[in-house]
């Protein structure tokens, strides 16, 4: 039974549900295959990797996807062995289960494709996947039989059958919901006298919602052979006790442990007691299915029981959140224009109650940024199988190691920073880090080693990607950008502008073509798609040591916490988190350069500063005494000369004009309360003007 067999408001309403839990399930089986090659017989890991296979094969067994549950019951079938000792995961069994969990993924995909996803290339690739599976699982240790199903005996097609279902207590664990597995069933023909065995049904008190006890029996009126039911409780053969007694004049008691007084119970007494288990008899619904299909989460905690509350989490399509961030920013905006409204008034009491919707709107802001707050460590982990992957096809050993996953990033930010940090991650493998005889020959160790690491700083996120290889020839960049006219022949730039020269389009320093590199196109993508970001990236190397390259983002492109300052008639914003102090300075004492840059004394250390009148040519006279706001930022304080402090200001962030794009130190702007215009500083490209004046 095909998806678009079924009942079309079902599958319209609940199949989208099951495509988004499956490849969680499908990407947590990658991740899981990855972490036992380092740990191969840790019993957890190898629990949680069966139980997201067998979650998969159960779901999609639900919505009729046979494709999907024959090919993965053959995974599931070497995986259980795994578990049980039988087998022991090796590097090629690994290589060819990840290969498997590709095409689940290809067949998940194709579940919402007209035609099923037809494609002869793809089914001759699982065919011959299932015989390596076949032949990996084949050894002298039997595999393990399935859970006992009585043979029914040969019987013609057509007739009332006698079912016996008894499931286990772990059924609503393992994600599986026996109602969808009923609905199944009864489109192979008419369910009639159903009854169930209470007598395992603990008291309401000790009643574990988790916990399975249903025991049920019925009458199925079909012309299917037992082939077919059998198929229908295939999913979850192994939470379930099934017995089949075929068509005869004089139907049979079918369920041995069943006491003769047992009464019939109508399943719809039943779901006042399971929750939401069983409902009416006939009358199932989306809403039960996507309860089950919610319960599949819980299996990715090794096993432990999660809590009984369903409603922990809700899935919101995203435009409809972004609608809403855009319309808090409005409400921010205008808000401002209240607050300053009313200090005009003078009255305290509009005042004040101004100062209290300004407090809520932050509080409603900042409890509305967090829902599109992830941790990056999910985006790292996909780059474990790519490390693998292409270390494997260069012939190198490579070792990833992750640092700071759970720092958290706009989930809009984590999107479009995944395909940059992949190419970083493929040009680190291909350029930068050596074979394993030529690591060797160095003295180093022939594992290389790729550090992939997040933290916050200076109001932003610093992501580094850090490879312990060969490091950046300066000499052959060089070279190389002298052929190509990116810098005058015989012009040598310092040492860090000769390494920012990869990222200039069409730079390539590769001798020869390959599917990783040499076609003169990416570094200056990379750089493109994270300034769009109000983002900078910036490379350090060490000739036989290796690389780092620094990635520096704003935590969010919505709103932010600013402070507000004026240098005459233009408004200035910098993020909080990157002011550390301010120092009040008389202007007269400041001799800025052409550049704008100045010195000043802070607690006996020189603080290096940047003047913005000077900086930008503003109009207007200093006034006698300036403040130097502080700011830190890639691990240095420098200072800003400003003619006034406004305080702290709720900032949305809007994208420069053309006009404003190559402004240096300028990341945004934003719309006060009056309706001016403000900028917003990048305290990383400020702080490099700071330091290095001479760059243009």
């Amino acid at each position: 039974m095909k998806p678009m067999d079924m009942d079309l408001q079902f599958v319209a309403e609940a199949l989208p549900a099951f495509l988004s839990e499956a490849r969680e399930q499908i990407t947590a089986i990658e991740q899981l295959l990855l972490q036992l090659e380092d740990a191969p017989e840790d019993r957890e890991l190898l629990d949680a990797l069966f139980r997201c296979a067998h979650t998969v094969k159960g779901s999609a067994g639900i919505f009729g996807l046979d494709a999907v549950v024959d090919f993965t019951h053959h995974v599931e079938s070497l995986l259980d062995r795994l578990r049980d000792g039988q087998l022991l995961l090796t590097p090629v069994l690994s290589t060819l289960l990840l290969r498997c969990n590709d095409q689940i993924r290809a067949l998940v995909d194709a579940a919402t494709q007209a035609d099923g996803g037809n494609d002869p290339d793809g089914e001759a690739a699982r065919q011959a996947l299932v015989q390596q599976l076949q032949a990996a699982g084949a050894g002298p240790a039997a595999a393990p039989a399935p859970a006992p199903v009585a043979a029914a005996p040969a019987a013609p097609s057509g007739g009332c059958w006698q079912i016996g279902a008894s499931f286990g207590a772990e059924t609503f664990r393992n994600g599986m919901d026996p109602l969808t597995i009923l609905r199944y069933v009864a489109g192979l023909g008419a369910v009639s006298q159903v009854q169930c065995d209470t007598a395992a049904v603990p008291t309401l008190e000790a009643l574990d919602p988790e916990c399975c006890h249903l025991d049920l029996r019925f009458a199925l009126d079909t012309p299917a052979p037992a082939s077919d039911i059998e198929a229908a409780f295939s999913f979850v053969r192994d939470d379930c006790q099934l017995q089949l007694q075929p068509p005869a004049p004089a139907p049979t008691p079918v369920h041995d442990s069943a006491p003769p007084e047992a009464a019939a119970v109508d399943i719809a007494p039943l779901a006042s007691r399971l929750g939401e288990l069983l409902v009416q008899d006939g009358a199932a619904t989306a809403d039960a299915v996507q309860a089950a299909l919610q319960k599949q989460a819980r299996q990715r905690g090794a096993g432990t029981p999660a809590p009984a509350d369903d409603n922990r989490f809700i899935r919101v399509q995203a435009d409809r959140l972004d609608a809403v961030i855009n319309l808090l920013g409005e409400l921010v905006i205008a808000g401002a224009g209240a607050q300053l409204l009313a200090r005009q008034t003078k009255q305290r009491n509009l005042i004040e109650a101004n100062t209290q919707i300004g407090r809520l709107i932050e509080e409603i802001r900042n409890g509305t940024l967090k829902l599109r707050m992830v941790p990056i460590g999910e985006t790292f982990s996909r780059f474990r199988r790519v490390v693998r992957d292409t270390a494997a096809e260069l012939g190198k050993d490579v070792a990833l190691e992750i640092v700071g996953g759970d720092t958290e990033l706009d989930k809009s930010v984590v999107e479009r920073i995944a395909d940059p940090l992949m190419h970083l991650v493929r040009n680190g493998l291909d350029h930068g880090l050596e074979p394993p005889a030529e690591r060797t020959a160095a003295g180093k160790p022939a594992q290389g080693r790729l550090v992939l690491s997040a933290c916050h700083e200076a109001g932003g996120i610093l992501i580094r990607i850090q490879d312990d290889g060969r490091g950046i020839h300066r000499e052959r960049v060089l070279a190389r950008a002298w052929d190509r006219g990116i810098v005058e022949r015989g012009v040598t730039p310092p040492d860090d502008a000769i390494l920012q020269l990869i990222f200039e389009p069409g730079f390539s320093t590769a001798e020869k073509v390959t599917n990783l590199s040499g076609r003169g196109v990416g570094m200056d993508v990379v750089r493109r798609n994270i300034e769009a970001l109000r983002g900078t990236v910036t490379v350090r190397s060490t000739e036989g040591a290796g690389s780092t390259i620094d990635i520096r983002l704003p935590l969010t492109l919505a709103i932010i916490d600013g402070f507000l300052i004026g240098v005459g008639s233009t408004k200035f914003i910098f993020p909080l988190d990157a002011v550390v102090e301010v120092i009040e300075q008389r202007s007269a004492a400041l001799q800025p350069d052409s550049r704008g840059r100045a010195c000043v004394e802070l607690r006996g250390r020189v603080l290096p500063v940047v003047d913005l009148r000077s900086l930008y040519q503003l109009d207007g006279t200093p006034p006698p005494r300036v403040s130097v706001v502080v700011i830190q930022s890639q691990g240095r304080a420098f200072g800003v000369v400003v003619d006034a402090l406004l305080g702290q200001h709720q900032t949305v962030i809007k994208p420069l004009s053309p006009m404003f794009r190559s402004l240096r130190g300028i990341s945004g702007s934003s719309i006060l309360g009056s309706g001016e215009v403000a900028l917003i500083f990048d305290a990383a490209s400020l702080s490099q003007l700071a330091a290095q004046p001479a760059l243009t």
